[in-house]
Parts: C-alpha cells; structure tokens; sequence
C-alpha cells in the first residue's frame, strides 16, 4: 500500500526534478496529482522517465482531503496561502519555500543529519526544507562535528543561476549568446551582468551588511546542526547553470587531522570523497549534475587555527538542495509516522 501524492508547483525547475526522483527512487505512490497556477491547467507533464504523462491542476481549486502529503515548490506567496489550508485537511506540507523553516513549530530537515527532529511535525503538520546552499553544507559538517565538535564555519559560496530558476537560467544563456555577437548583455534578473562575471549578492541586504542567502546559511545551519556553531558566509552567485559548490573552513574544539576527516567522509550518508591529490583529482559542478550525492574534495589542515580543516563541497543544488532533499523527507515521514507502504 503506497501513499497518495500532491507536487505543487510541478512545471517548475524544482517541481520537475520532484517529479524525476519520485520516479527514478519507485517511490510507494497509490496516487499522484500535479499542481500548479491556472495558467498551467490542463498542461500535460512527464512523470520521470516512466514515459506516463500527469495532466496539471489549478491549485487554488485543489481539494486536498484524503491525499497523505504535498510536496510544495511554489515560493513563499503561494505557500502562504495553501500550506495552511493543506495541513489542515491532514495532508503533510513538506515546503521548499524559506517562509516557515525559522519557525519553533515546523521541523527544518535533512535526512541524513537530524531525521529525528521530524517527530514535531504534527504541531502544524508541515515540514521545511532547507535553503539549497545549507543542505549540501551540513550533509558534509554533521560526520565531522560527530567526530570533533564544530566551533566555526566559514563558507564562501559558488552558487548557480539554476537557483534563481528557470529566469536566471535563461538569462546566463542570453547574456552569453548575446557577448559573443556584439550585442548588450543587459541584466534583468540579476542586479549585474552575470555571463562571464560573479556577482557577490544574493538575495536581498540587511542592515549589518549581509544578505538574506548568507544569514539562512548562519540560522539554518544552527537549527539543523547545533545552536552552539558559529557560522559566517558569503554567497556569491557564478556563470555556472546547475550546481553549487562551495570552500569551507571549519574550527573544531578537538584535534582532527585531514586523514581522519577523509576516512570519516568516505563512510558518510549522503556524502561521495573524490580527494586526489592530483590534476583533476576533485569535483566541480559540471560533473554532479544528476546526482543525488554532496561532493567533498581538497579536504586539507588549516595552520593558521588550532584543529582547522578546509575543503571543497560540491551538489546539484536541484537534487540535494531541494527536490532530493524533499523527496527523502517524505520517504522519512513514511518509514517514521505514517507507514503505509509494505
């Protein structure tokens, strides 16, 4: 007996590649319905490679009774509105939108990090997912902090335009297109040209100088991973289509050395070591597009502070930064609470 399905939000980047891991990870579905705005009523969807067509719904004409969870990747305007709505016919919100991850009542997830902090879900009957660059970070932290308790992160970012969706995809594509021609490579979506360029803002700012991306990597990774870490980022978006990358360094109460950190890394849920050190002996995000892993590469000491490390993290920031990672929420509320599948 399998669960039945709602995916808000389904003709998006996000919504898509729900679609595709459903399929490709089977899993238990007695039934799926795809949702979007009323422009996309009626529009027909690839369900994953199954080769099976979903024809999409109005959410606002949507009755959510009786269906068991909804994945939601709709931006927070939207989940305003139905998340509640949702919840209180019994269906679970999992919700890929930053509107309810701060809230004490609404568990921020991810799996191979503190899956028990799923059990307060039922408070409000919704669970966040986390901020894209965050997930892939605290899938590398948690072994380490494990091992040698965390002190200090700091993250500088490579984010992709893939992360400001299917606009900032198309707009690196233009601007790129358009340089090579002669033409102007004006900016609309990006607050600078972004082909050829990095732009450290994303998000918008705060008063004490940092964005909004950088203080859900500080607050984030502090109710996922331990209150106690102190965490400073910069997120800089890149002319890359898919894939986050990111260097960090870390301070721990206790003595871990490089080779300890590798061999803790290698046997990580979630996490791939590619550590060679040798041309081409990393990761960057060309290669992890596709895949479900974090990447972890140049694992290396930092002299300059009592038991520091460095290292190169790497994930596609549609898979692990969002739709994996909601994806493997349900499979967790599943195994956990409701356990209807055989």
């Amino acid at each position: 007996m399998g669960y039945r399905v709602v995916v808000a939000g389904a003709t998006g980047n996000v919504g898509r590649e729900v679609l595709n891991i459903l399929a490709e990870r089977q899993f238990p579905l007695d039934d799926i319905a795809v949702l979007a705005s009323a422009r996309s009523q009626g529009d027909e969807i690839d369900f994953g490679e199954t080769g099976r067509k979903l024809k999409v719904q109005n959410i606002d004409n949507f009755d959510p009774n009786g269906w068991d969870m909804a994945i939601f990747a709709i931006g927070s305007d939207a989940t305003r509105i139905h998340a509640p709505r949702f919840a209180a016919a019994g269906c679970t919100v999992i919700d890929n939108s930053s509107l309810y991850r701060m809230d004490p009542d609404v568990p921020l997830i991810v799996p191979e990090v503190n899956p028990e902090a799923i059990d307060g879900y039922r408070a409000k009957n919704i669970i966040a997912n986390p901020n894209c660059s965050t997930a892939q970070m605290v899938v590398a932290l948690k072994p380490l902090h494990d091992a040698a308790k965390i002190k200090r992160v700091v993250v500088a970012t490579y984010q992709s335009v893939s992360g400001a969706g299917k606009a900032g995809m198309d707009e690196l594509f233009e601007q790129s297109r358009n340089i090579f021609v002669g033409d102007p490579a004006t900016p609309t979506k990006f607050t600078k040209q972004i082909a050829f360029n990095v732009i450290p803002h994303i998000d918008s700012f705060l008063d004490d100088g940092s964005t909004k991306e950088e203080w859900k990597m500080v607050v984030e990774t502090k109710k996922i991973l331990d209150p106690k870490v102190k965490v400073t980022a910069t997120c800089v978006r890149v002319p890359v289509f898919v894939g986050h990358s990111e260097a960090i360094n870390i301070e721990f109460e206790n003595e871990i050395s490089a080779a300890q950190a590798q061999k803790i890394l290698r046997e990580a849920p979630g996490v791939m070591l590619v550590d060679k050190r040798e041309n081409g002996g990393y990761v960057t995000p060309v290669e992890c597009v596709g895949d479900y892993a974090t990447f972890i590469s140049r694992v290396r000491e930092d002299s300059t502070v009592d038991n520091g490390l460095s290292l190169w993290c790497v994930s596609d920031n549609l898979r692990k930064g969002a739709a994996l990672n909601a994806v493997q929420i349900a499979e967790l509320l599943g195994r956990r609470h409701l356990k209807k599948a055989a």
